[in-house]
C-alpha cells in the first residue's frame, strides 16, 4: 500500500512539475541561444572586444539580479502564473530587438546599443519566469518536495542553455543569424502554451511581508556560496567559445554539451545527496569537483582536457544551488517564498553580472586561459566561506 501511494505521489509531482520544467526549459534554449550567437557577433561582425563581449553577456545577469526583488514581490501577491507569464512576453520583445540588431549590423555602436537593451530585457525576464516557476511548483506539490523542484528546473535552466548554444550556432550557419532570433520567439509561445493549463496557488496579497534585505540577511551564507561557486559557469558560457577559436580548436558546441550533459546527469543519479548526506558536505565535495574542472581548462593544452574540464565543471556546479538551496528554504516563512526565491538566486545573477565583465578584463590583460584560473579561485573562496560558517 505504501509503495502504491508513494508511486501515486510521484505520479501527481510529475503531472504538475513537468509543464513548468517544459516552460523552463524553452526559454533557457533562447539563453543558450544567445550566448552560443553573440560572443562571435560582437567580435567578429561589429568588431568589439573581449570587454564588450563580457559587458553585453554579463548585463543580463544583473538585470535579472535587479529584478528579483520586484519578482519576488509580483510573485507572492500577484500569483506564480502572472510572474511567469510576464516573462514569457518579455522574451518575446527580447527576440524582436535581437532581430532589430542584426539589421543595423553595419552600424556597429547603434546594432551594440540595440543588442544591450535586448540583454536587459532578457534579463528581466529570466527573472520572472524562474521566480514564478520556482514558487508555482513549490506551491503545488509542497515545501517537502522543494529540493527536487528546484533539481529539476535546474535541468531544465542549464539543458536548455547546453541544447540551446550548438542550436543557434547550428541556425546561423544553415539559415543565417535572424533565424536563430525568430526561433526565440516561436520557443517563448511554446513556453506559455506548456503551462496554460496548470491550475494556480492563490497568492496572500494581505499578507506582511518581511522586507527584502531581511531575506537576505537570512539566506546570506547560502547565497554567498553560490556566488562565487557560479563563477566557473559564467567563465564557461561567456568565453570557452572565443578560447576554442583563439586556440583552432573548432568548434565549441560540444563543450556547451559537456557541460550540459554532465551536469543533468548529475543531478539526475543524485538528486537525492543534499537530503542523504547534507546540504554543506555535498556543496563542499562539489566545489573541489569545480576547482579541478577549472583548472583543467585554464591549463588545457588540447581541445580535449578543455572539454574534460567542462564536463567536471558541469558535475561540481550540478549540485551546489539544490543542495545550499533547500537550506535557504528552510529559514523562510512559506508566504514570502517567491521573495526567498528570488534573493537566493540573485546571488547566482550577482555572480554572472560582475564576473562575465571581470573575466573580460584578466582576457584582455593576459589570455582566456587565465579567465579559468579566475574561476577556480573563485570556487576556493565559496569553500573557505562555506567551512567558517559551518564552525559558526
Amino acid at each position: 500500500m505504501e509503495a502504491i501511494l508513494q508511486e501515486n505521489n510521484n505520479s501527481t509531482f510529475y503531472k504538475i512539475v513537468v509543464p513548468i520544467i517544459l516552460s523552463v526549459f524553452a526559454v533557457y534554449l533562447t539563453i543558450g541561444m544567445s550566448l552560443g550567437i553573440l560572443p562571435n557577433f560582437i567580435e567578429n561582425e561589429l568588431r568589439s572586444g573581449s570587454i564588450a563581449v563580457g559587458a553585453v553577456i554579463g548585463l543580463q545577469s544583473l538585470a535579472t539580479l535587479l529584478t528579483r526583488a520586484y519578482a519576488g514581490r509580483v510573485t507572492d501577491t500577484k500569483g506564480a502564473k502572472r510572474s511567469s507569464n510576464l516573462g514569457i512576453i518579455l522574451v518575446i520583445v527580447t527576440g524582436i530587438f535581437y532581430i532589430v540588431a542584426t539589421a543595423f549590423s553595419h552600424h556597429p555602436f547603434l546594432a551594440l546599443a540595440l543588442i544591450l537593451f535586448s540583454r536587459v530585457v532578457h534579463g528581466i525576464s529570466e527573472s520572472m519566469l524562474v521566480t514564478g516557476a520556482l514558487t508555482w511548483g513549490i506551491g503545488l506539490t509542497g515545501t517537502g518536495k522543494s529540493g527536487k523542484v528546484m533539481t529539476w528546473n535546474g535541468i531544465a535552466m542549464y539543458a536548455g542553455i547546453a541544447i540551446g548554444a550548438p542550436l543557434g550556432i547550428w541556425l546561423q550557419r544553415t539559415f543565417g543569424i535572424q533565424s536563430a532570433f525568430a526561433a526565440i520567439i516561436l520557443l517563448s509561445v511554446a513556453a506559455w502554451l506548456s503551462t496554460i493549463g496548470l491550475p494556480v496557488p492563490a497568492p496572500d496579497p494581505a499578507h506582511i511581508r518581511t522586507p527584502f534585505y531581511k531575506v537576505i540577511r537570512q539566506i546570506a551564507e547560502q547565497g554567498l556560496g553560490l556566488a562565487f561557486s557560479s563563477i566557473g559557469f559564467a567563465c564557461i558560457s561567456s568565453f570557452i567559445a572565443l578560447l576554442f577559436i583563439s586556440e583552432n580548436w573548432g568548434d565549441a558546441s560540444i563543450a556547451f554539451i559537456a557541460f550540459g550533459s554532465c551536469y543533468v546527469l548529475t543531478r539526475i543519479f543524485f538528486s537525492s545527496f543534499p537530503d542523504r548526506f547534507g546540504g554543506y558536505r555535498v556543496a563542499l565535495v562539489s566545489l573541489v569537483i569545480e576547482i579541478i574542472g577549472q583548472l583543467f581548462i585554464g591549463l588545457a593544452v588540447s581541445r580535449e582536457m578543455a572539454i574534460t574540464g567542462c564536463a567536471l565543471t558541469g558535475v561540481g556546479f550540478s549540485l551546489i544551488f539544490p543542495a545550499l538551496g533547500v537550506l535557504a528554504i528552510k529559514k523562510i516563512d512559506p508566504r514570502m517564498r517567491g521573495t526567498a526565491l528570488g534573493g537566493y538566486a540573485a546571488f547566482f545573477d550577482l555572480s554572472l553580472g560582475l564576473a562575465a565583465p571581470v573575466a573580460g578584463i584578466i582576457a584582455g590583460w593576459y589570455n582566456y586561459h587565465a579567465v579559468y584560473l579566475f574561476g577556480g579561485v573563485s570556487c576556493l573562496l565559496a569553500i573557505i566561506i562555506l567551512l567558517i560558517n559551518r564552525e559558526r
